[in-house]
């Protein structure tokens, strides 16, 4: 998801891969003789020290994590091996490719008991675990000192005095660059692709990755880039404030979508049970509560943000959305059509 700010940013160390632990939802079960689970996640998958091994110290499973790639590659990877699971859980799943890992038979049925209501389950397969929005960011500075209006929405961004101030990522090569192209086809529906030929025809750059676009072409951050308009997601201006108290960048909230990050226990796991206390555990108090500083996402429970994200990076009230279903069977012609037009360019 993403990623997650940028999950990126915050999430370099993988953060070491080996994190730590607490309570597990719905109880203390009884520590077992020993073993391991395996948690097959992305490359952005991040804990602080020390909440993986009070999962550990309470149920006798230390947990192991195989991360294969991006969000994206996550998913193909749990397909490509089907027959031989990579691991007992799965976190990291997405809106973009959850309903292709569910029709895929890659998840045993599994939600968890403490599932937030108002969430997706997928028919019964995956449990939510973070949120976050994809969202344009602008550099208020660049904008106050240009003596121009900030944009507002989609539409503001393919008027001649926002000519060659975006720069996007690819909806083919990047998970916030796929958010954004599904964020236009629910803004716009079948008259997605004439925007996009509009967007590119007023200059927008096309990047292949987050950081690329976020940390060369933005002018909002350490890169200062040409370019004030960059896509990235909602908790990125939280990551911007000066020593002032003061942020330097903001979100187009008229053009976020929500991506909401699942867990699940793959099929065929040869442990099942640990799997599920897993899942579990990721809802836990603690768990979420340490999701924005470790995976610049947002918890689904009802706990606390940190200062900086209740005032500068709040979630978006109205998100753009789409159906997971939808995404599933749409998303491969919706990028080979962007192809296209990128093409014609």
């Amino acid at each position: 998801m993403t990623p997650s700010f940028g999950r990126c940013a915050a999430l370099t160390a993988a953060a070491a891969l080996a994190l730590g632990g607490c309570s597990v939802v719905g109880g203390d079960p009884e520590p077992t003789a020993g073993g391991t689970v395996t948690l097959v996640t992305h490359d952005s998958f991040a804990l602080s020290d020390g909440l993986l091994d009070q999962f550990t110290a309470e149920t006798g499973w230390e947990v192991e994590l195989v991360a294969p790639g991006d969000g994206g590659a996550l998913v193909n990877q749990l397909i490509l091996t089907q027959d031989s699971p990579l691991g007992d859980a799965v976190f990291g799943i997405d809106t973009t490719f959850a309903s292709r890992a569910v029709d895929a038979g890659v998840l045993a049925p599994y939600t968890s008991p403490a599932a937030v209501d108002g969430f997706e389950t997928l028919g019964g397969y995956l449990t939510a675990v973070d949120q976050g929005d994809v969202c344009l960011n602008v550099d208020l500075e660049w904008f106050a000192d240009a003596d121009l209006p900030v944009p507002e929405g989609f539409e503001d961004l393919l008027e001649p005095g926002y000519a060659d101030l975006t720069v996007v990522t690819s909806p083919v090569s990047s998970s916030p660059g796929l958010a954004f192209l599904l964020a236009t086809v629910a803004h716009f529906e079948d008259g997605w692709q004439d925007y996009w030929r509009g967007l590119l025809g007023n200059g927008a750059k096309v990047a292949d990755g987050w950081s690329d676009a976020y940390y060369v072409d933005f002018s909002g951050s350490e890169g200062a880039g040409p370019r004030p308009i960059v896509l990235s997601y909602s908790s990125s201006p939280a990551a911007e404030v000066g020593e002032d108290g003061i942020a330097r960048t903001a979100n187009v909230a008229a053009t976020c979508f929500r991506q909401v990050e699942y867990a699940g226990v793959i099929a065929g796991a040869e442990n099942p049970d640990g799997a599920e206390a897993l899942v579990d555990f990721l809802l836990s108090e603690e768990v979420q509560a340490d999701i924005p500083g470790s995976m610049y996402m947002y918890p689904v429970t009802d706990v606390a943000l940190p200062e900086e994200w209740a005032q500068h990076a709040p979630l978006t009230e109205d998100p753009l959305t789409l159906d997971p279903a939808t995404i599933a069977e749409k998303r491969g012609s919706w990028q080979e059509e962007w192809m296209a037009l990128l093409e014609e360019r």
